[in-house]
């Protein structure tokens, strides 16, 4: 299994995984705290799969959002789900919508790039965080590359360290409000919340 594999993988499962995703919205508390810092309600999700529940959530909170997804079956369903919401087909690697957004989400997404590609996936981030812009993702709890699954098939993951990923954060002009490893009350999820830096470009 390849980072490169990810995306004809998703692409297969798409429909299989829309109807088995966790809908109980056990990430809630932790996108109510992406908003409370966000300076607007311009929305990017990363990776945003067939919609629900997150961006229908950030939909329903009065968000303006524009989901990405490099599947196109993932996309369909965007479509078919938030007809009112905005969706790119897209692979978030050098992505470039020439527009900035005030918060930036990669969740359960960015850990399926190579170490690598999540290195430079950060200037990407810095491009489309307007100023004051919250970023959220993400990842494992340290370094790894990590075989899951994801409706039988197996699926690759990857992580940086965390010094790692702090070291990418503040080169972007990202401070880190919060890092949270395998949190008990989101399902064990590793997560991050950083804030662009008024001072950065």
């Amino acid at each position: 299994m390849r980072p490169e594999d990810i995306l004809p993988t998703y692409e297969r499962v798409a429909r299989g995984y829309s109807a088995s995703r966790d809908r109980t919205l056990f990430e809630r508390r932790w996108l109510d705290r992406m908003l409370n810092f966000a300076p607007g309600r311009r929305v990017l999700d990363l990776g945003c799969g067939p919609g629900r529940p997150i961006a229908e959530y950030l939909v329903d909170r009065r968000c303006m959002v524009t989901g990405v997804d490099g599947a196109p079956a993932m996309v369909s369903l965007f479509r078919q789900n938030l007809p009112q919401a905005e969706c790119v087909r897209s692979d978030m690697r050098g992505l470039n919508l020439a527009r900035q957004f005030d918060a930036i989400l990669a969740w359960d997404s960015f850990f399926h790039l190579s170490p690598g590609d999540q290195r430079e996936m950060f200037p990407t981030f810095a491009a489309h965080a307007a100023p004051r812009a919250v970023l959220m993702f993400t990842s494992g709890p340290d370094a790894g590359e990590p075989i899951g699954r994801v409706e039988g098939e197996p699926v690759y993951h990857a992580s940086l360290a965390p010094d790692d990923y702090r070291a990418c954060l503040d080169a972007s002009g990202f401070d880190v409000v919060d890092f949270k490893p395998e949190d008990p009350t989101c399902a064990g999820h590793t997560i991050w919340l950083a804030r662009k830096r008024r001072d950065a470009s």
